[in-house]
């Protein structure tokens, strides 16, 4: 267990010490009984410094992230509140923000949110008021001590500790470098990247952009199970672009899912050397990722 007092800050200490930072990533239930997220995010414990909820990602539904988040501070995890402009106006997202710092949610991932088009239920409307720059100057304003409609927060400031997303592989270098100084610009803490296969393009992201912003980086990396697995997030998942020599290697291998872990953890290894850390993804097999990290050298976590 952690010490209870310390939930809510091992991130952002671990990111303040300039030490390797470590996060994971569970997704919500698509159902009412959260035990099997719970139990992923269980075998985490130990290992990473916090565990990130998704929130309707792939706008396909799934249980409240902020449910689950403070499910796992209750099993004294520390979690990462995920929170998507699509579909919350101004005053959902208000709500939403203060009842994350009541219930003692203190990090949070400030998101967009992937197009409806995109998930289960295209049919569904999109709210999309506020984007990831917006929702970042919310963050700011509360943090602030600043009510957006009357002046000031009778009961003082929130203190919440906000991170934004970011694709070092965007076809727009142009366009990434507008948008993430207007992240900085907005209060932005940390930046957590999609899924990164171009350690060049990680190196010159971080190097170039994110270093002189003084915006500590966490390198998406993403366990792959299969060819098969390779070739459908390329066709379903906004962004995603895994290389053909990375999906042969993966047909190529006896044991494709234990090739996969060795291909993730080539991948921490190399981006620990270019980011301040790395976040790991490894949809409905949470379970592998300690044994990603032990292949690329790391220990468990000494949290005290």
């Amino acid at each position: 267990m952690v010490p209870s007092g310390a939930i809510g800050l091992l991130l952002q200490r671990a990111l303040a010490s300039g030490q390797p930072a470590l996060t994971a990533e569970v997704m919500p239930p698509r159902g009412g009984d959260p035990s099997r997220s719970l139990a992923a995010a269980g075998s985490l414990r130990g290992w990473v410094h916090a565990v990130n909820v998704t929130d309707g990602s792939r706008a396909v539904m799934r249980m409240s992230s902020l449910a689950l988040c403070r499910l796992l501070l209750d099993a004294g995890i520390e979690p990462v509140l995920q929170l998507a402009c699509r579909d919350r106006n101004r005053i959902a997202l208000q709500a939403e923000l203060l009842g994350a710092h009541a219930l003692g949610v203190r990090n949070l991932l400030c998101l967009t949110g992937d197009p409806v088009r995109a998930g289960d239920q295209p049919g569904a409307r999109p709210v999309n008021e506020l984007e990831a720059v917006r929702l970042l100057q919310l963050v700011q304003q509360f943090n602030g001590g600043q009510d957006p409609v009357q002046g000031e927060l009778p009961d003082g400031p929130t203190d919440l500790f906000a991170g934004a997303a970011a694709d070092p592989q965007s076809a727009s270098w142009s366009g990434l470098k507008s948008r993430l100084l207007r992240k900085k610009q907005a209060g932005a803490r940390f930046i957590q990247t999609q899924m990164v296969m171009d350690a060049e393009a990680l190196k010159r992201f971080v190097g170039d952009l994110a270093a002189p912003l003084d915006l500590p980086v966490l390198a998406g990396v993403f366990l792959l199970k299969s060819a098969r697995n390779a070739a459908f997030i390329n066709r379903v998942v906004p962004g995603a672009n895994i290389p053909q020599a990375v999906i042969d290697r993966l047909a190529a291998a006896p044991d494709p899912a234990a090739e996969g872990v060795v291909i993730a953890a080539e991948q921490v290894g190399s981006y620990l050397q270019i980011a301040q850390g790395v976040h790991l993804m490894a949809i409905k097999a949470e379970e592998r990722i300690p044994a990603i990290l032990q292949q690329a050298g790391l220990k468990p976590l000494a949290l005290g």
